[in-house]
């Protein structure tokens, strides 16, 4: 599991664009890594597209946003063009890189429990450590928080 403060290890995973990605060809940017339940669900359409509308304010400050997900490349291709995001999403239907940050957790749907994605935001530095993490992220104003934040780090 990775800390704040040391380096995020080298994963792998397949993105909507059809191409592997691993964290390390990100070198040089700060990179946002977002963790999200469900394609086309209310919560995570909203994230989704306050990403895509501040995409050039993360560009000024050299980083670069990625989602992850459980979902598979079909359904991640189908978002993407729904919500014209302009950044790649990537497929952890494994649940790898989910269990590497810890974000999957019991959530109670209703009324039963089940395992899921607790939505959860890291941002990894040019270097590649993970400088900043959010967890259980309400959606209202979190993108704004995180470039705010990024002016700190």
């Amino acid at each position: 599991m990775v800390e704040i403060n040391s380096l995020v290890p080298d994963f792998s995973l397949m993105g909507s664009d059809d191409k592997e990605h691993k964290l390390s060809q990100y070198r040089g940017k700060k990179v946002i890594l977002y963790f999200y339940p469900r394609d086309n669900t209310p919560g995570c359409s909203t994230e989704a597209c306050d990403f895509r509308d501040n995409s050039n304010s993360f560009a000024d400050k050299n980083a670069i946003v990625i989602g992850i997900s459980r979902d598979s490349l079909k359904s991640h291709a189908k978002f993407i063009e729904k919500f014209n995001l302009p950044f790649v999403l990537l497929s952890d239907e494994n649940e790898e890189v989910c269990n590497l940050f810890n974000v999957i957790k019991e959530k109670n749907m209703y009324g039963k429990k089940v395992m899921g994605i607790e939505r959860s935001t890291f941002i990894i530095n040019e270097e590649g450590i993970l400088v900043k993490e959010y967890r259980k992220v309400k959606v209202k104003e979190h993108v704004n928080t995180i470039l705010e934040d990024l002016n700190s780090l």
